[in-house]
Formats: structure tokens, C-alpha cells, sequence
């Protein structure tokens, strides 16, 4: 059997699980999150140990500065440092991005089926779960949604003001998106605590992934919603138990040594 067979009968199987879901909930929604929280569920163990992994590398950050400053010159050097840094400490660098590979077909799974289920034009609070953001703001505002393109709803948007008023309509497709967004901007946060580096980054790929969001169907945006709640959620605990640790790395301390110190040691 090929993996494209194997694939599909993946892609099989999570349809009849999602309508079995519905059979339980009469909700399609409601099939969404408790699909989504099975899928969580069955990947804790991976997700637990990439967040785990990601504290301790954030732990590390302040001593792995110290040693790139102290050995700027010798670039080996630094790297050896570094290297046995993790060695001391049980760090792994490859350890936060492996269990990420091993996650990403079921997620992959999970979106595709969602992207092309059909719900029958149901809807979960308020929210259509076969239109996008786009298609729900360009039916509010007089529009084709066949014809709902980023640029097209924009126009419309600042072009025909009266549409604001169908805001039940739109009102919580613009919630479930910010919502989104918010959760995307917290958990980039959570991810780059202590790296003053990557404060472009938390604002770039909330604001680029919500662009992404305007033109998947409700049923992806609740999936999305729940699954980064869920992914907040374990993050906040691998932070929690990681500062619950006694104890902290001191191979250098946290000045920065001079560059007589450090021709010292090279010496």
C-alpha cells in the first residue's frame, strides 16, 4: 500500500469521524472543537516536549549571549561553549523542531478535511462554517461573494458605510478572526519571552497569519481558534513548570566579561 492510499484512507477516517461527531453533537461546531480536541489530545506528548525544549533554550539565552560576546573573535571557540552548554544541561537544539515535523501531517489531515467538508451552509455562533471572512463581509456590504476579493471588500468597507450596520451578520465572523488574532500575538509572545530580537516577528506573523485567515472557511477559523487556545494553554504550563524549577544555569555570569578577560581565557 502507498502512502498516497494511506493518505486518503487518513483523509476517509477523519471525514467519518467528524460526522460521527455531528451525529453526537447536532452541531457542526461543536464536531469541530471536539475534533480539534482529539487531535490536541493525541498530540500532547509531542507538543509537551517541543514546549519543553523551548524553555530551556530560553533559559539559556542570557549565558549563550554572555559566551558570544566573551568569544566574538573565535568563532569555534564560541560554538565549542555553546555546545557544551546544552551538553550540561540536557539541550537538545534539533528537540524543539522535531516534534513539530511529527505534528505537522495530522495537522495537515485535519485542515484539509475542514477546508473541504461540507456543512450544508450551517453555522456555529453566528459564524458561517463554509465562507470566509471575505465572503461574509462582502455579502454584508451588497456584494457578490463569488467576487469577494481583499481588495474589492476594502473598497467596500470605506466606500458604502451603511454596511456597518448589518453588523449581526458580521459581527462574529470580525470576532472569531480577532480572536484569532489575538491568541496568534499571545502565543508569538509566550514563544520569544526574553528575546527583544524577535519583537518584529510578534507583530509580523499575527498581523500576516490574520491576512491568511481572511480567505479560509469559518469551519478552518474555528479549528484554528481552539487548536491555538489549546496550544496557549500547554505553552503557559511548560512556563509555569520551567520557572518552578529551583535553581539556574551559571556557567558565566551575567555580565558580559571584558575584552582583557576574555583575551585571557583565549590565552
Amino acid at each position: 500500500m502507498g502512502l498516497g492510499a494511506i493518505w486518503q484512507m487518513a483523509v476517509d477516517g477523519t471525514y467519518r469521524l467528524l460526522s460521527y461527531l455531528y451525529q453526537l453533537t447536532g452541531s457542526y461546531g461543536l464536531a469541530i472543537v471536539a475534533l480539534t480536541l482529539l487531535f490536541r489530545l493525541v498530540l500532547h506528548p509531542l507538543s509537551h516536549k517541543q514546549n519543553e525544549s523551548m524553555q530551556k533554550m530560553q533559559r539559556l539565552q542570557p549565558r549563550i549571549r554572555t559566551i558570544q560576546q566573551k568569544y566574538a573573535g573565535d568563532r569555534q571557540k564560541m560554538n565549542e561553549e555553546i555546545m557544551r552548554l546544552y551538553r550540561e544541561y540536557g539541550v537538545n537544539p534539533a528537540a524543539g523542531c522535531l516534534p513539530l515535523l511529527a505534528q505537522l501531517p495530522l495537522l495537515i489531515l485535519l485542515f484539509r478535511v475542514l477546508m473541504t467538508f461540507d456543512f450544508g451552509g450551517a453555522s456555529f455562533l453566528g459564524v458561517p462554517l463554509q465562507r470566509s471572512p471575505l465572503q461574509v463581509f462582502a455579502s454584508a456590504f451588497g456584494l457578490d461573494p463569488s467576487e469577494a476579493g481583499f481588495f474589492v471588500v476594502l473598497h467596500a468597507l470605506l466606500t458604502r458605510p451603511l454596511g456597518f450596520l448589518r453588523v449581526l451578520e458580521y459581527g462574529p465572523t470580525a470576532l472569531l478572526v480577532g480572536a484569532i488574532a489575538f491568541t496568534m500575538w499571545y502565543q508569538q509572545k509566550i514563544t520569544s519571552a526574553g528575546n527583544p530580537q524577535a519583537a518584529f516577528m510578534n507583530l509580523f506573523m499575527p498581523a500576516f497569519l490574520t491576512f491568511v485567515c481572511l480567505s479560509l472557511p469559518g469551519g478552518v477559523l474555528v479549528y484554528w481558534l481552539v487548536s491555538s487556545v489549546v496550544g496557549v494553554l500547554q505553552q503557559l504550563y511548560a512556563v509555569r513548570k520551567a520557572s518552578s524549577l529551583e535553581g539556574k544555569p551559571v556557567v558565566y555570569r551575567d555580565r558580559p566579561p571584558s575584552a582583557r578577560e576574555g583575551e585571557e581565557d583565549r590565552g
